[in-house]
């Protein structure tokens, strides 16, 4: 029998991490499986009613874990820092394979809700998905991952003053819409009830 009080306490469901840190873990993986933007320590922390400096330690096992350095192998995805905050990421070795597999995919016809995202994308890019969910009015979490598992949207930096993730359209909607720069979108002035509405900065 060893005296480890790690080993004594180890989880058996934690990767063999200690019983406080695989707890901990486990939620965070479950939350982080759903937030498609960084989330800070606090933020986290919160979200899985935990301690700030347990959710430090989980989070080093998870990125730990991730990588290989555990006793498993490395993972095609990883536990990245950006902007002030945690997210999953897919490993850069794999980004390929990924957008291949993506552009296999059956295509299919885009939603209203989903159109409408699109466009005020385009209009006002770089936007964050708060300030879109803002001017629509309504929750587009799940708009804004179609549409970037689709292609037509990707990640273009970060807000300077949140961290939140900026988009903008790629290369592959200019294609789709038939036009070869941004420029060419139409005036979105008179296709609006006043003119203005949702779009007090646009001049295109």
């Amino acid at each position: 029998m060893t005296d480890d009080p790690t080993i004594a306490t180890a989880d058996p469901a934690g990767a063999g991490w200690p019983q406080d840190v695989g707890s901990v873990a486990r939620r965070l993986e479950a939350v982080l499986l759903l937030v498609d933007e960084p989330h800070s320590i606090v933020s986290l922390a919160a979200a899985v009613s935990a301690p700030v400096p347990a959710v430090r330690k989980a989070i080093a096992a998870l990125v730990a874990d991730y990588d290989g350095l555990a006793d498993g192998p490395q993972r095609g995805f990883e536990l990245r820092e950006v902007g002030g905050g945690w997210r999953l990421y897919v490993r850069e070795d794999y980004d390929r394979l990924i957008a291949d597999f993506l552009g296999t995919q059956q295509p299919s016809r885009l939603s209203q809700a989903a159109l409408e995202t699109l466009a005020v994308i385009a209009y006002k890019q770089p936007v964050t998905r708060g300030q879109v969910a803002s001017i629509r009015a309504v929750n587009v979490d799940s708009v804004v991952r179609t549409l970037a598992g689709r292609g037509l949207i990707t990640e273009v930096g970060h807000d300077g003053e949140t961290g939140a993730i900026l988009y903008g359209t790629t290369d592959a909607l200019l294609g789709h819409l038939g036009i070869n720069a941004l420029d060419e979108l139409p005036h979105i002035s008179p296709l609006l009830d006043d003119g203005s509405a949702g779009f007090d900065e646009i001049t295109r």
